[in-house]
């Protein structure tokens, strides 16, 4: 469903959920999460239901991880950066993050 536009530029090694991926230079972590095959990124508090990203310009809020250990990172606004180890945010957000 996902497909990169253009190909070539560097790619950058990421973890999520414990797992290693590589994105490319450019991507957000949302892009590089959905083209790396993830659609999960979240699981509400309410409910639990499961969220991914959605409006992609930073508006929805729906796809809330944790990254470096901060939590309610919008993936669409943040630039991936090599090394960054992402995590799926399940339900509110711990204040001591």
């Amino acid at each position: 469903m996902f497909r990169r536009l253009e190909e070539g530029s560097s790619e950058l090694a990421f973890i999520f959920e414990g797992q290693r991926y590589t994105g490319r230079q450019g991507d957000s972590v949302a892009a590089a999460l959905l083209a790396a095959g993830i659609r999960v990124f979240r699981s509400t508090p309410v409910s639990g239901a499961e969220r991914s990203a959605f409006c992609m310009i930073g508006a929805c809020f729906e796809c809330l991880v944790i990254i470096d250990g901060m939590g309610s990172r919008q993936a669409c606004l943040t630039p991936l950066r090599s090394g960054m180890v992402i995590e799926r945010q399940v339900g509110r957000r711990n204040p001591a993050q």
